[in-house]
């Protein structure tokens, strides 16, 4: 029996299923909202923070043994909950999105890593130094984004194909086929990738307490977080699971808190160059930069964009080119 309503004295059937995809995207946007601004009015009330005294041996490969945040969860959804589910991984469009996301995060320490990025306690890592510009990185920085985009990958994979299987698109071949072409321009995505450019420069130039030069990390998060967008979106906002993405963004974000405000930053495993932020600090974190809050919600929703991007193509049957640019005449 449909659930219903009463209304002025009448019954009339309570309306379920997924919302439009523009009202997706509110929800999404609304569920964020609702735990950072509490959490951010919060955490401003801390005047002046507590700080650790710390022997240099505190915590020795600590950071190597964080990457196990993102092994664990490898490992239970590939080894345990997918197969234990019958699902069927769509590996070629899965790995075609990672082979592409892993080299472009690598690229973010091997070119920015120089004025991005500190590692201050090198006990915290096996002491491997892996290639970078301008300064080494201990070996860890590229087992980090290599297992981060494996975990934000599966994880959206699995709550979109089971536990949240309800909202996916139902006949994904046939409306994969029957688009035109995935490339197309989303106006709304380079607006606001713009707006938050602008004001990132402007409150770093007039507010912020560190106004030698451009918010420059924060730039390259909002160009990466958007750039798949500006030509995706219109194609890929009906295929996106809005509910997997969202418990998919709190899950990452969670892992991030943990590992940095209460691991990275206090032990040194990592730090951040000041003078390449925007200048919004959060004390009560050891000073964290609001853009390792931020990188986890972009890069979640980048992932997601290329990934459904590339499963529209594997599930249209089609050569790349004709669909990213439509029939070839």
């Amino acid at each position: 029996m449909n659930d219903i309503d009463i209304h002025e004295g009448k019954a009339s059937p309570r309306k379920h299923g997924s919302p439009s995809t523009a009202v997706s995207v509110g929800i999404v946007l609304g569920m964020l909202a609702m735990i950072i601004i509490p959490a951010a009015i919060t955490l401003h009330s801390v005047r002046i923070p507590a700080t650790l005294q710390l022997d240099p041996n505190a915590s020795p490969h600590g950071y190597t043994w964080s990457l196990l945040l993102f092994v664990v969860p490898i490992v239970v959804i590939a080894v345990w909950f997918l197969p234990n589910e019958g699902l069927d991984l769509p590996r070629r469009a899965f790995w075609r999105t990672i082979w592409t996301l892993v080299p472009i995060g690598c690229l973010l320490d091997v070119v920015f890593a120089q004025w991005f990025f500190l590692f201050p306690n090198p006990r915290a890592t096996l002491g491997v130094h892996a290639p970078a510009l301008g300064h080494w990185v201990p070996v860890e920085e590229y087992a980090f984004y290599f297992t981060g985009f494996i975990t934000i990958l599966l994880l959206y994979v699995w709550l979109s194909e089971y536990w949240l299987a309800a909202y996916t698109v139902k006949d994904y071949q046939a409306e994969s086929r029957a688009l035109p072409k995935l490339l197309k321009f989303h106006p709304t995505s380079l607006l606001i990738g713009v707006v938050l450019i602008a004001a990132a420069v402007a409150y770093k130039l007039w507010f912020s307490d560190v106004r030698q030069g451009l918010p420059g990390y924060f730039i390259v998060l909002v160009a990466g977080g958007l750039v798949p967008s500006i030509g995706l979106y219109p194609a890929t906002g009906r295929f996106i699971n809005w509910r997997a993405l969202s418990l998919t963004m709190f899950f990452i974000l969670l892992i991030s808190l943990l590992w940095e405000a209460t691991l990275a930053l206090p032990y040194g495993w990592w730090n951040y160059q000041h003078r390449a932020m925007m200048g919004i600090f959060i004390g009560a974190w050891s000073n964290l930069p609001i853009e390792a809050v931020l990188v986890w919600l972009a890069v979640t929703y980048g992932t997601v964009i290329l990934f459904e991007a590339v499963k529209i193509w594997q599930a249209s049957g089609r050569r790349a080119k004709e669909a990213f640019l439509g029939p070839v005449s």
